[in-house]
């Protein structure tokens, strides 16, 4: 008897899996925190024998070089790939044994990266799951332009081939597993549904409904910008990502926390939107540890700049923490935990900007008001509001000189990104607004909402 359990990394859109039987496992494409796969190794009581990489990844620094070593477990790597440490190539058609009737076979399937293979368990010889990585993912497939732009018509053209590779040689009721597509920018789009099979698929992933011509050129329309940390972690993966370090950073005062803002650093405060525009360290930005932390702070942060967290609690700052490490801002400079009465010197008053809905901004004056949307390009070409100004979240902190003068009211679809904004606005001394609400509610409010 197998079993799969699923690892989910839920702020970066991902999964990592530990497929085992009675005595032994493999762990497929795991994060770089591997305490929690090792934790999920010794509920079920077995050992893990391998650690398998489906490809070099773009989006997360792998714990797979680490795990392997604490475990002692053969570390499989496409062959293909280009890596700077000792581990065991492999290559379309190898296949390992797992447990007792329990194999792994891997599966050429380029097209998300060149060298990128998938991987099937089979119980007794027969097909039970495929861990697919980010070549067929729910509805979908991964993306084929995060290795080099001259190969992207090329790589998607191999990812609808190897799509159809999987679909023709797997039965279908074998379970798809993918590493991508929940949220995940390495997916071309976003998954519906959380779990599915080859037949599914079959039935509704365009890679395998539409002929090869119409499905690069939705595919490759449909493409949104790369998010800017990706430039980082593949060469993080191949070189071989040190161990991470998650004990407790130093503790930031009042004065420290000054001094850092002073510097130009980068003071971040995990709490939710509600309660940092209610009261917040001048100078900080809000990113909230319950949103995408890692994606959008990884996104938007110069690389390599130090940073600071202030927490509501130790327990947050360590979750926030954990997640950071997964994208390669491995330890933060300072920290502190509490509340604005605790990082603010004496004599100082946190700052504050309010918060409003669509129809409080349809109820305004326009003379002095700027309207700026900060939703991705493909959202905004939908709709937007007659008048706004559009910057993408990902690039406000980089073009703050082109927002127009007057009160921002600043928004997105759903509120969490029109924090992030808003924080980034105040902390340069503009008079702000966050509108905190779904983007539906615009039109039904009376604003002017433009169909694209």
């Amino acid at each position: 008897m197998f079993f799969v359990e699923v690892i989910e990394l839920e702020g970066l859109g991902n999964r990592s899996y530990l497929a085992g039987g009675e005595s032994s496992a493999v762990a497929v494409d795991p994060p770089r925190d591997v305490d929690q796969v090792l934790d999920a190794a010794a509920r079920r009581g077995v050992r893990i024998s391998h650690v398998v990489e489906t490809h070099i990844h773009n989006d997360y620094v792998t714990g797979g070089l680490q795990l392997a070593r604490i475990t002692g477990a053969v570390y499989l790597v496409p062959a293909r790939a280009n890596v700077s440490f000792a581990r065991t190539p492999v290559s379309d058609g190898d296949t390992v044994d797992v447990d007792a009737d329990l194999t792994l076979t891997a599966v050429s399937t380029p097209g998300h990266t060149p060298h990128h293979t998938a991987y099937v368990l089979r119980d007794t010889g027969r097909p039970v799951a495929a861990f697919t990585g980010g070549s067929l993912l729910i509805g979908t497939v991964g993306r084929p332009d995060l290795v080099e732009p001259r190969l992207t018509e090329q790589l998607a053209r191999a990812q609808y081939a190897s799509a159809h590779r999987l679909a023709d040689e797997l039965p279908d009721d074998t379970a798809v597993l993918p590493t991508h597509g929940f949220g995940s920018f390495c997916s071309s789009a976003q998954a519906d549904g959380d779990a599915t099979t080859i037949g599914r698929e079959k039935a509704a992933n365009m890679a395998l409904t539409a002929d090869v011509d119409t499905f690069v050129a939705e595919l490759l329309a449909g493409l949104e910008d790369v998010p800017a940390y990706y430039a980082h972690m593949g060469p993080a993966n191949a070189t071989g990502p040190d161990p991470v370090d998650l004990t407790p950073p130093a503790v930031a005062d009042p004065q420290e926390i000054a001094a850092r803002l002073a510097a130009g650093e980068w003071v971040v405060d995990l709490r939710n939107r509600i309660a940092f525009a209610e009261g917040h360290v001048a100078g900080s930005f809000n990113f909230e540890a319950e949103g995408k932390l890692a994606t959008y702070l990884a996104w938007m942060i110069p690389w390599g700049k130090p940073v600071t967290l202030l927490a509501e609690s130790s327990e947050q700052l360590a979750a926030a923490q954990r997640e950071l490490v997964r994208v390669g801002i491995d330890r933060p400079i300072a920290a502190a935990a509490g509340g604005p009465e605790a990082w603010l010197r004496d004599g100082e008053r946190p700052a504050a900007f309010p918060r409003a809905s669509f129809a409080q901004l349809a109820a305004q004056d326009t003379n002095g008001i700027v309207v700026l949307d900060v939703r991705r390009d493909s959202e905004r070409a939908e709709s937007w509001i007659e008048g706004s100004v559009h910057i993408p979240i990902h690039e406000v902190h980089r073009r703050l000189g082109e927002v127009p003068d007057g009160t921002v009211w600043v928004h997105c679809a759903g509120g969490m990104r029109a924090g992030i904004a808003a924080s980034l606005l105040d902390a340069a001394g503009r008079r702000v607004v966050a509108v905190d609400d779904g983007f539906g509610a615009a039109a039904e409010a009376g604003l002017t909402v433009v169909t694209g």
